[in-house]
């Protein structure tokens, strides 16, 4: 259909779906103000590319809601996602490693 009517659509950015996401996690805007500044840091040192934007954004509130003291569980944040909890805690090693966060879980 997109085809057809010669449309352009951008792909989705990890940022796209934090709302979505919070929202049906019952998160707060602290939650997702610490998750986007979090995506522009990843983003900044190119942690994003290549990745699947549902599985980064997931990982990503699932690190923000620990630091805000919000926690939700990787299942609870893969559920809503609609990715495997697998994705999330190798998203989730990846850019604690190479942001620098230390979390205690």
């Amino acid at each position: 259909m997109v085809r057809e009517l010669k449309m352009k659509i951008p792909p989705t950015k990890p940022e796209d779906y934090i709302p979505r996401f919070c929202s049906g996690l019952h998160l707060d805007a602290e939650v997702q103000s610490k998750a986007y500044e979090l995506i522009a840091a990843a983003q900044e040192k190119e942690l994003t590319s290549g990745r699947g934007p549902t599985g980064i954004a997931a990982s990503i509130i699932y690190i923000a809601s620990v630091l805000c003291g919000k926690r939700r569980t990787q299942r609870e944040v893969a559920e809503v996602a609609g990715v495997t909890e697998v994705t999330i805690r190798n998203r989730y090693k990846e850019l604690i490693q190479n942001l620098n966060i230390e979390l205690e879980i």
